[in-house]
């Protein structure tokens, strides 16, 4: 009994950890003071002020799109790659593996500066377009490594199978293949999703004049005092994560039950 108390006790103290932060960020989001230090009354002046901060807003939509569109281009690059690493074997496929390996591992500052690096060769002019192939890049390993492990759950052959019982093979990938993998998937999408919001140095590097998303704003803001807006931001955005993960938790345990 009172072994169960101190791993309760214990796992509570690690998620209390981890929420502090974030739930002071919260409090403070509704605080009538710019001081981050004192309690004046509640307030929700800094979410009406936040819609109109033309920075904040110009910021997020950057952030927004780019997060979007590299999310889902990279989900489908990671996915075709993942599925064709999966088909490999021997020491092409370790290779391979390894290859995936090196972005995930290497220091974010490196990559950012050999993007832009690359940029600057190629004469391309930064911007927009280079800080969307950039988080497109570093998201697709993570891609890989999230479906990956869904396809090595495969059953054995099941392919051949179904291309045995007349199904083509992009039919076969179509409603037996991704379906299968599709936890795995979404999984990579939502990491590829979370990693270019939360991305820095590699913005940082690939963007031009005029082209800043909310890391780069927030960042510039610190020199001078984080404005209180940025937290009634971070409240928002927080809200939306936790509502699409309850979301696709509660589908994937609806899916789990009807296999029951």
């Amino acid at each position: 009994m009172v072994s169960k108390f101190l791993k309760r006790f214990y796992l509570f103290l690690i998620f209390l950890f981890l929420y502090i932060p974030i739930i002071t960020l919260i409090v403070f989001s509704f605080n009538d003071s710019k001081l981050r230090g004192s309690w004046n009354g509640f307030t929700l002046k800094w979410y009406a002020l936040l819609f109109k901060d033309r920075q904040i807003m110009g910021a997020l939509y950057n952030t927004l799109t780019i997060a979007f569109l590299s999310s889902i281009i990279a989900t489908i690059i990671g996915t075709a790659a993942a599925i064709g690493i999966f088909k490999m074997k021997g020491f092409r496929k370790k290779l391979i593996l390894n290859i995936n390996y090196l972005p995930v591992l290497n220091p974010d500052i490196v990559t950012g500066i050999a993007f832009m690096s690359l940029f600057i060769f190629l004469k391309a002019k930064l911007g927009y377009g280079t800080m969307l192939l950039s988080h497109i890049t570093f998201n697709i390993p993570y891609v890989i490594l999230s479906v990956l492990p869904k396809l090595k759950q495969l059953p054995d052959n099941i392919t051949e199978a179904a291309m045995d019982l007349g199904a083509t093979p992009m039919y076969a990938l179509r409603k037996i293949i991704i379906p299968q993998i599709k936890p795995g998937i979404v999984t990579g999408a939502m990491i590829a999703f979370t990693l270019s919001i939360d991305d820095f140095v590699i913005s940082f590097f690939t963007t031009g004049s005029g082209v800043t998303n909310l890391s780069i704003v927030i960042y510039s803001m610190a020199r001078r005092g984080i404005n209180p807006t940025i937290n009634a931001l971070s409240t928002i955005m927080f809200g939306v994560v936790l509502i699409l993960l309850l979301i696709i938790n509660n589908r994937n345990n609806k899916e789990v039950k009807n296999l029951w």
